[in-house]
Parts: structure tokens; C-alpha cells; sequence
């Protein structure tokens, strides 16, 4: 039986309730990421914390490697959302269609490319032999992950741009899970299955990614949306892919500092070794965190701010980015909290190292800070950028991460007595002024007359 299409006008109606329609599934898939996550890091650190270390060695070259997706799921959302707003679906059709073709030659060619430099790119940051052989096998499945993520992205966020808001998350919601049971099976080998270590969690993420990916194609191609994927009416279109690209490049840009910053810092907090680097890994995931629920409400808010410009309502478009930090201050309070008053109990229920817990108590309690400032800013990036606004993102997060983030990091954590905790310190002290640049420009309102379709 064909489920019911959505029907729901966002371009009428309450701006926060229409927001919080769109928001609530992105949410919830946020939570599954989070604790997926978190699940993984746990497991991984029964194996003690230099597979920390390696999981978090190889995470900082996939925050670099994942910006291929970015750009383009971003330039695909921004084109989508305004085309389904005035009323152009076969336009929307056709974006997918393009974008798809894009996905795939990328990630085929990143994973050719890591597959080859993973072993010397891992062993530049001189960590141990036992770190790099932990890392290199994860690294090599992860890149597959990336790739059929990708497409899996490009899709959900198709189905979200055109009001869809339940497929992806019921899609999320089975690979994430699957994710969860699987992982320990074979990071450990229970249940007859190899024991694969560290890279058994990547494994696990392949096999439920793909099934991800085909609940998603499914639902584009079964008509339960305002879009349907007919690859019958696909044809080669070279001025579309210019405009995506132009579109997509700066919000690639914006991913490509992020993860060469991240490298430039596990670059400053290697020399402490791998008990650090292992708190750094944890730490990086409270971030994430942060960024997953920045990024939920953000998307949510830019296709409500899409669709809204395409109807030529600005106003209701503008209101959507207040409303999207307002609600990601409710969310990211109590986090915040809880990070701050239970920082050891955290630290040790991931792994028990008494330098571990040390070490990884003090970052999270930094972090814990500057928590809404993290996910607020990435509440701005994602609207602007999912409304067909990724240049000011791109600049605002160029310039203060390498003028302030990265050279206050080693300054602090070379120079003071703050030593390797002067490294959050400058985290928290660049997503503050990066949400403070950034509420300045959403608030001047130039970002409401950029033309996408």
C-alpha cells in the first residue's frame, strides 16, 4: 500500500509550529547519531584508549574527507526547498537526479584516493605503531561509509527539503539501530562472527548505512512525497551541475577549514600523547553533539526559510532562523549541565584509565561552556546555507577559526600553565565569536535576497 503523501504548507500557518514539524524528526535522528556515537566510543574503549586514540586519529581526516557530500547536499536542499515552494517540482526531480550523478563519481574517487594514502596520511602525526594499525583497517571501511553516505544524505535531504520529515527519520532511525546491535558483534566477534576490532565499527556502519540508503531511494521512488525519483526522465544537464556547484562550493569550503582545523588541532595535541589524543576523541564527540543538534534545527529551519523565500514570504523566512536558536537553547541548557557536573563519571564509563578520566574531565568541563554557542552557530550555518546562503558561512568560519581557534590553541596549550586544556579553551573561544559574527549578518537580513532557482 503507497504511504500517504505529505500535504502540509509551510509557506502558511505558525512559523514555530511548522518548525518544530520539520525539527522534531532531524531531532530525534540527531539523538540516534549521538548515541550511536556514543556507543562506539564505549566499545572502542574496552579495547583500551590507544583504539581511542586511533578513532579519533582517523576522524579527524574524515571530517576533511566528508566535505565532498556536504557542499552538494547543501546546494541540492537550497534548490529543492525553493523550487517546492513555487509550486517547480519536476525542477526538484531533476536536481536530485544531478546531484545523485555528482555523489556517486566523488565518492568513488575518495575512496579509490584514501584506500591508497590512508597507512603514510595516519602515521604524519608520529602516534604509535599500535595506534596506526588500529586505524588503518577503520579508516579504509570508513571512506566506503562515507561514500554510500553520501547518496544516503543527498536523498533524505531531498525528501526533507520537499516537507517529507518521516521517511528519513524512519530510514535514520533502522540504521542507526542496526548500527547499535551490530557494532559489538563485530568489534568483539560474538555470535560466531570475526572479531575485528576497531574496525568493526566502521563495518557495522557500511552494512546499516546501506540499508539506510535503500529505505530512503525507496520511499523517494514510491511517491510519498511532493518529489519522485524517476530516473526514466534523467538527462545530462551541465548548467545545473555549474549551479549546484557554485551553490555547494563555499558550504564544502566551510567543511573543508573545519577538518583541516581539526587536523591543525590533533596536530597541536599529539605531542601530549595518546592518553590526550584519547580525550580529545571524547571530547570531539560532545562536539558532535553539539553540531548534530546545531545542524538538525538549522537544516530544519533553512527549508523552512527556503520554501518561505520561494513563495516570497522573507519575513517568515527570517523569523525561522530565531526560532531555530531559540529552540536549540532548550535543547543544548541541560546538556550542558549534565556535562559540567558529571565530567569523571563521563569520562570513566568510557574507559577507566586514571590519566584518561583526568584528562578527559577537564576537557568535557570546558566544553560544556561554550555548548550553545556550538550548536547555535551551527544553527546559523545550516539555515543560511540550506537557503541558498553559503558564502558569509564560509567567510565568517575561515576567518575565525584560523585567525583566533587554531593559533590560540597552541598559544594556550604551549605557553601558559592551562597546558593541554588550553586546547577546548580556544575551541569554545572560536564557535563564541563565530555565533556572535554570524547572528550579526543573519540579522542584517542580506542573506534573504540571494537568488538559487
Amino acid at each position: 500500500m503507497r504511504p500517504p503523501r505529505v500535504h502540509r504548507d509551510l509557506t502558511r500557518g505558525s512559523i514555530p509550529g511548522n518548525l518544530w514539524f520539520l525539527a522534531w524528526p532531524q531531532l530525534t535522528e540527531a539523538v540516534l547519531g549521538v548515541l550511536d556515537q556514543i556507543a562506539d566510543l564505549i566499545w572502542v574503549g574496552r579495547l583500551g584508549f590507544q583504539a581511542i586514540a586511533g578513532m579519533g586519529l582517523v576522524q579527524a581526516f574524515i571530517v576533511a574527507a566528508v566535505t565532498f557530500k556536504t557542499g552538494l547536499e547543501v546546494a541540492a536542499r537550497a534548490m529543492i526547498a525553493r523550487a517546492v515552494g513555487a509550486g517547480r517540482t519536476e525542477y526538484a526531480n531533476h536536481v536530485l537526479l544531478q546531484s545523485m550523478t555528482v555523489a556517486g563519481v566523488l565518492g568513488a574517487g575518495m575512496v579509490v584516493l584514501g584506500w591508497t594514502l590512508s597507512d603514510p596520511a595516519l602515521r604524519i602525526f608520529g602516534l604509535s605503531d599500535e595506534v596506526v594499525r588500529e586505524a588503518v583497517p577503520y579508516m579504509r571501511i570508513q571512506l566506503l561509509v562515507i561514500a554510500v553516505w553520501g547518496v544516503h544524505g543527498l536523498a533524505g535531504g531531498a525528501l526533507q527539503a520537499s516537507g517529507d520529515v518521516m521517511t528519513p527519520l524512519k530510514a535514520e532511525t533502522v540504521s542507526r539501530v542496526g548500527h547499535l546491535v551490530l557494532s559489538p558483534i563485530l568489534i568483539f566477534g560474538w555470535l560466531g562472527m570475526p572479531s575485528l576490532g576497531l574496525a568493526g565499527a566502521a563495518a557495522a556502519s557500511l552494512a546499516a548505512r546501506s540499508v539506510g540508503l535503500a529505505l530512503n531511494l525507496y520511499g523517494l521512488s514510491a511517491g510519498s512525497s511532493k518529489i519522485r525519483l524517476r530516473f526514466q526522465d534523467y538527462r545530462f544537464d551541465a548548467p545545473l551541475l555549474w549551479r549546484l556547484f557554485r551553490i555547494g562550493l563555499p558550504a564544502s569550503g566551510t567543511d573543508v577549514q573545519r577538518g583541516l582545523s581539526r587536523l591543525a588541532v590533533m596536530a597541536v595535541v599529539a605531542p601530549f600523547g595518546a592518553t590526550t589524543v584519547a580525550a580529545f576523541t571524547l571530547a570531539r564527540r560532545a562536539e558532535l553533539a553539539s553540531m548534530l543538534t546545531g545542524r538538525a534545527v538549522g537544516r530544519a529551519a533553512g527549508v523552512l526559510a527556503g520554501q518561505n523565500l520561494g513563495a516570497g514570504h522573507p519575513q517568515r523566512a527570517r523569523a525561522s532562523v530565531w526560532w531555530g536558536i531559540a529552540y536549540v537553547g532548550l535543547v543544548s541548557l541541560p546538556a550542558s549541565v549534565l556535562m559540567m557536573a558529571f565530567p569523571e563519571q563521563i569520562a570513566s564509563f568510557v574507559n577507566e584509565d586514571a590519566a584518561f578520566v583526568e584528562a578527559a574531565a577537564s576537557w568535557l568541563t570546558v566544553i560544556a561552556l561554550g555548548y550553545f554557542a556550538l550548536a547555535g552557530a551551527f544553527v546559523f550555518i545550516n539555515t543560511l546555507n540550506t537557503s541558498g546562503e553559503t558564502i558569509a558561512p564560509m567567510v565568517v568560519s575561515i576567518a575565525l577559526t584560523w585567525s583566533v581557534e587554531v593559533p590560540l590553541a597552541f598559544a594556550l596549550s604551549r605557553f601558559t600553565s592551562l597546558d593541554h586544556t588550553g586546547v577546548p579553551w580556544a575551541i569554545i573561544a572560536g564557535a563564541a565569536l563565530r555565533f556572535a559574527a554570524l547572528a550579526a549578518y543573519a540579522a542584517r537580513g542580506k542573506w534573504l535576497r540571494v537568488g538559487v532557482v
